[in-house]
């Protein structure tokens, strides 16, 4: 194992973290990071990439990358130009494919046409079957039957009519009150009360698997997500906005002697991931959430009727 390999690993071991998690965090395959490690960089797919996966390693478990490289510089091997001549040959090999288009733009033409005019002469052939807007027969007739049997109102704004009729009396007056309304003016329908709610009551469910992860439901306003590192041990804990770590990064950071985190979640729910789960404690709205592994990928998706959920339904 080369020295540089050696305070790779090191510096892995002290975060509590595996190589299969920084596998996860810098997305460089994992035979990558133990070549790194073991100094065999024959391995690696070049050189250019030998000090970009090395920077990225050292990044990912804490350490300065440009003063890693700078120490061990003799050891890396340095990055060789790319060749140039791809460019050249693509110019070239596009002659023939451009040549390759102008035989068949003519053949592509011909058969244009002759399906342009099949199309017009079908759309003709609808428009002169579809039958003419006529209008309906009787319907004035019709109309005027319907004016002459409905029946003729009193006209209530005439003067003069008194007592035939024409004003309303006491009595149409009471009939007009009889409406529904009760002697306190109020409408006689029922009216549903609202069912009481407990405000500030959180649910948390356990919902399904996907891969690593395990997604619980969390219901609720205001849902405070707290992450606490008992005394007994440390952890390596990252916590992103969303649903996976292609989220806003809202911690990244190893949890010791009791230290603790606090998140307020939102609609677009929280992934909490913890390296070593025995020595972590996730509480969601003042439930303890696990998912029984030693390294913990938890989901928390709000469900209907949480605060925010309304915005995106």
């Amino acid at each position: 194992m080369s020295e540089l390999g050696q305070q790779l690993r090191e510096a892995r071991l002290q975060k509590g973290m595996s190589l299969d998690d920084v596998q996860e965090v810098t997305k460089i395959r994992k035979r990558y990071l133990e070549a790194i490690e073991a100094g065999d960089y024959k391995v690696l797919p070049g050189s250019f990439y030998v000090r970009a996966f090395i920077k990225t390693y050292a990044e990912a478990v804490g350490m300065d990358s440009d003063e890693l490289l700078e120490g061990h510089k003799q050891d890396v091997p340095k990055t060789e130009p790319e060749a140039t001549m791809e460019p050249v040959i693509q110019k070239r090999a596009s002659r023939p494919t451009a040549e390759r288009n102008m035989k068949w733009l003519p053949t592509l033409l011909m058969w244009t046409f002759p399906i342009l005019i099949v199309v017009v002469i079908y759309l003709v052939a609808i428009n002169s079957n579809e039958p003419k807007d006529t209008p309906p027969t009787g319907s004035n007739d019709q109309t005027q039957t319907d004016q002459a049997q409905k029946p003729q109102t009193p006209d209530t704004n005439t003067p003069g009519d008194g007592a035939q009729g024409g004003e309303n009396t006491p009595d149409d007056s009471a009939n007009e009150d009889t409406t529904g309304e009760g002697t306190d003016g109020t409408e006689g329908t029922e009216v549903d009360e609202p069912e009481d709610t407990v405000p500030g009551e959180t649910t948390v469910t356990q919902d399904r698997t996907e891969g690593k992860n395990t997604v619980f439901k969390v219901t609720g306003t205001s849902v405070k997500v707290e992450i606490v590192a008992t005394s007994e041990g440390k952890s390596w804990v990252e916590v992103y906005r969303g649903n996976n770590t292609s989220g806003e990064k809202l911690a990244f950071q190893m949890l010791e002697n009791g230290q603790s985190l606090s998140f307020d979640m939102d609609r677009q729910g929280l992934f909490v991931k913890s390296g070593n789960s025995a020595a972590t404690t996730i509480t969601v709205g003042g439930q303890t959430v696990t998912d029984g592994k030693s390294t913990s990928r938890i989901v928390l998706e709000p469900g209907e009727g949480s605060a925010g959920t309304s915005d995106t339904e």
